[in-house]
């Protein structure tokens, strides 16, 4: 098997991004978290995903500080596993992948999930970039600047 190469010191924020939680399994199970699963087994269910494997993604979610093992609250001997504020923070990045899913991956008609407002029972608005001042912007009205001690403030880098 191919080690899995690390981002660890990458100064690119979407590279740090995605070595805590970029591999589909992890976004899937931060995704039935948000959802209510607690229980190593009902993520397995809900994934069909081989223990192993399971195992080592809570793991690995753990220790990027998005998931916490505590123990239930019922007083049982089994554990659960609950979002971080850290975790929490994901939220937006699901909605994101959801709504560009919704938009891009299905037939029209074709039958999938929605992510509803509980209180109201409607779907939430689409997600939009806005810059400061409230104006939605596109990748095109964007530039990426490096910080760091390296670089002169307002110095602009690469692509990255």
């Amino acid at each position: 098997m191919v080690a899995r190469t690390r981002f660890d010191a990458d100064p690119c924020p979407v590279a740090r991004s995605v070595n805590a939680i970029g591999d589909w399994w992890s976004l899937l199970i931060v995704r039935d978290a948000f959802d209510g699963s607690r229980r190593f087994g009902e993520f397995q269910r809900s994934l069909g995903i081989a223990k192993n494997i399971l195992t080592a993604r809570l793991r690995a979610l753990e220790e990027a500080g998005v998931l916490r093992n505590v123990p239930a609250p019922d007083g049982g001997s089994h554990r659960e596993y609950v979002l971080t504020d850290k975790g929490r923070a994901l939220f937006p990045v699901i909605v994101a992948l959801r709504q560009w899913g919704e938009e891009q991956c299905f037939a029209p008609g074709e039958d999938h999930s929605r992510l509803l407002d509980r209180r109201t029972g409607r779907p939430l608005r689409p997600l939009r970039i806005r810059a400061a001042d409230g104006r939605p912007v596109g990748p095109e009205e964007t530039v990426v600047e490096k910080v760091g001690e390296t670089e002169a403030p307002g110095e602009t880098g690469g692509a990255r």
